[in-house]
């Protein structure tokens, strides 16, 4: 499956499937990519309204649905529902190699759906690189939180930077998009999401979920090319061609194909922010 453009957001946010009215508030936020929960923000005893509720025809943006996991009482009803709307992919949480999540990448593909894969556990990030290869998977995300539970380690950027790069190079062996890291629970701390989005970006993600919509521009800002980054990449570009120097420091291409990623992501040079291309994401910052 070829990577879609609809699937290359940097800010999704999530709003959960037991409360339609707020799918267009959702959808007003900024977000580029909206992503309604029926598995951890719905109860139990909301899972049937949830599903039944299920519409994505209150926006233009790209509509996904993560899925209850393999294995739960739910999974077979959400992948039902889900297959009567035209959502623009599934999102499969705890995603590891094996029967189940081949039995929904084949059901993806006969509905044309792309899949995305939440890397959650010790087992899923083993399996990261052979699940990005799978044709129906489009993009990872990082469910950092349920990993950080499932390894029993802190949720601190020095803790996790191994599992963010693996992440990030299993994405770019398979040929998708740089893939998107996982939340952060503060909602009204806009320095920390600013800080955690730098981070990821800096480490080659594409973006990072939202859990609320206070934290859409934060994320936005974080993934954006500062002015010192901009400033940056013109002087690079117009050094001219071959190696050379800039501000006492050699510029040849590579360094160059970084600048124009910088430039391509905040829309000064031609192509959308961010790009189609994988490499464009890892090699900005």
């Amino acid at each position: 499956m070829d990577i879609g453009r609809s699937l290359d957001f940097v800010a999704p946010l999530f709003v959960p499937g037991n409360r339609p009215e707020r799918f267009k508030k959702a959808a007003a936020s900024g977000a580029d990519a909206i992503i309604i929960d029926l598995e951890d923000a719905v109860p139990a005893e909301a899972k049937v309204a949830a599903r039944s509720a299920l519409h994505a025809d209150f926006t233009n943006l790209p509509v996904l649905v993560r899925i209850d996991g393999i294995g739960t009482e739910w999974h077979a009803d959400d992948l039902a529902a889900v297959g009567h709307v035209p959502f623009a992919g599934i999102v499969v949480p705890k995603a590891q190699l094996a029967p189940g999540l081949e039995g929904i990448c084949a059901l993806a593909e006969r509905r044309h759906v792309p899949v995305v894969a939440l890397i959650e556990t010790a087992r899923g990030l083993a399996d990261a690189r052979a699940i990005a290869k799978l044709p129906a998977v489009e993009r990872l995300i990082f469910g950092s939180i349920d990993f950080c539970a499932d390894i029993a380690c802190a949720n601190t950027q020095d803790a996790l930077l191994s599992a963010r790069f693996e992440l990030v190079l299993a994405s770019r062996l398979a040929g998708k998009c740089a893939p998107v890291d996982g939340v952060t629970t503060a909602i009204d701390d806009a320095t920390l999401v600013i800080d955690d989005s730098r981070h990821a970006r800096s480490l080659g993600f594409g973006g990072k979920l939202c859990i609320h919509p206070k934290q859409v521009q934060h994320v936005l800002t974080g993934f954006s090319p500062d002015a010192s980054e901009i400033a940056w990449a013109r002087k690079v570009l117009a050094s001219g061609d071959g190696a050379t120097a800039v501000d006492g420091l050699m510029v040849d291409e590579p360094v160059r194909c970084r600048a124009r990623s910088i430039l391509r992501r905040c829309g000064q040079i031609g192509g959308a922010a961010g790009g189609t291309d994988p490499a464009s994401a890892i090699a900005t910052k």
